[in-house]
């Protein structure tokens, strides 16, 4: 476990988690904590992501593309032709199929949480508020620019492990018309849940990018505990061999 924050800078979010990957099979222990990540120009290198996701399904776990799908939809939105409120309707309508073909989303799901949030009086469409605020030409109050996910009432249970949710909300920031994006996570799970979660929230902010008629600039991440969860390091190790000629600039 590292003693001090490690930070991680890219415009490659493939070679930024295989950075994350090595820098805790480099040390002792199998955690960062804390990890800050920062993602622009939100590149990729697929076939980093190829060999990610054929391990991941040799180990009968989920792909990187079904992990972002529960932050953000991305799939969907394509189909329905970029139409947001659409998007939200037939996301809620299939809710409950989603959470019966897969029983981690049995608590929910982020992307459930960011437009139908159960408040105390209401339903609340967080997304639709934060574009609706992007969309002013002044923003009255950038503290109204973020969105929930943890909720006290159902999330603050005794049980020795529970999957969802370890995002614990996003914010965003504009400046100049562009827009930026911040994750927080208490823990996250490197193998198996963080190339997934880290595009899905690229996802979501070039979702909230163009409806509001800005531009992405930055991904910023802040996760409590990077922990490489479900895999040796010697695994590991070899993981990142498979990866090696993909790495260099």
């Amino acid at each position: 476990m590292s003693s001090s924050p490690v930070v991680i800078e890219d415009i490659n979010l493939s070679k930024a988690w295989y950075r994350t990957l090595k820098q805790i099979s480099d040390n002792r222990g199998k955690e960062i904590s804390p990890l800050l990540l920062s993602i622009t120009n939100f590149e990729e290198t697929f076939e980093i992501k190829n060999i990610l996701n054929a391990h991941l399904k040799t180990n009968r776990m989920a792909s990187v593309e079904t992990v972002s799908e529960t932050i953000f939809p991305e799939s969907l939105y394509h189909y329905l032709k970029h139409n947001r409120f659409d998007l939200y309707n037939q996301y809620l309508e299939n809710l409950n199929r989603l959470k019966g073909i897969d029983k981690s989303n049995r608590h929910g799901t982020y992307f459930e949480r960011l437009i139908a949030y159960e408040g105390s009086e209401k339903i609340v469409n967080q997304l639709e508020l934060i574009i609706s605020s992007l969309k002013e030409n002044k923003i009255k109050r950038r503290s109204k620019l973020q969105a929930s996910i943890f909720d006290p009432e159902k999330d603050h249970t005794n049980g020795m492990f529970q999957g969802f949710p370890c995002l614990q909300h996003v914010t965003f920031y504009k400046s100049e018309g562009r827009l930026i994006i911040n994750g927080f996570y208490a823990l996250q799970f490197l193998y198996r849940r963080a190339y997934g979660n880290w595009l899905g929230l690229i996802n979501l902010g070039k979702f909230i990018a163009r409806e509001s008629g800005l531009e992405l600039e930055r991904l910023n991440c802040y996760i409590g505990v990077e922990y490489l969860d479900k895999l040796k390091k010697e695994d590991a190790k070899n993981l990142m061999k498979l990866m090696e000629n993909y790495i260099s600039d």
